[in-house]
């Protein structure tokens, strides 16, 4: 059984290295972790935490309203294709209706369009390149 719940910053951290940066000297620490408003949510399988995702307060310009963006999702290869990400998605976007945000964005990875397109993210722009990690579009969903 998978249940998400929030976790701390630091409880990110291992999965963010060994998914987001595995052999990538970019930092797996992100600025405003800490901050006020920022938040972390966790899926655990079978008692392990195996999904992570981070969520701070952050605009771009194409969008106007209070935004939120996703930062660092990612899930251990054990958890993939049990719909944990979607999970974490989707108790993001209750805590973010409480929050009252218009809006959740996020720099995708190409490879990752297709699971945000499913939870209704739309482009913004052009593909774009994140030096080191590859392809990526803006994406996001009105709350």
């Amino acid at each position: 059984m998978i249940k998400v719940k929030e976790i701390t910053a630091t409880d990110t951290y291992k999965i963010r290295l060994e998914v987001l940066r595995k052999d990538i000297d970019l930092p797996y620490k992100f600025d405003g972790d800490s901050d006020e408003g920022t938040f972390h949510l966790g899926g655990y399988y079978e008692e392990e935490l195996v999904g992570i995702a981070t969520f701070m307060k952050n605009d771009i310009k194409s969008l106007k309203g209070v935004q939120y963006q996703l930062r660092g999702m990612a899930t251990t290869t054990k958890a993939r294709g049990k719909g944990l990400g979607k999970q974490i998605i989707n108790q993001a976007i209750t805590i973010l209706k409480e929050k009252q945000v218009d809006f959740l964005w996020c720099n995708a990875r190409k490879e990752a369009v297709l699971f945000y397109e499913k939870l209704k993210f739309a482009k913004i722009g052009a593909e774009f390149i994140v030096e080191k990690v590859g392809s990526h579009y803006k994406m996001y969903t009105k709350i």
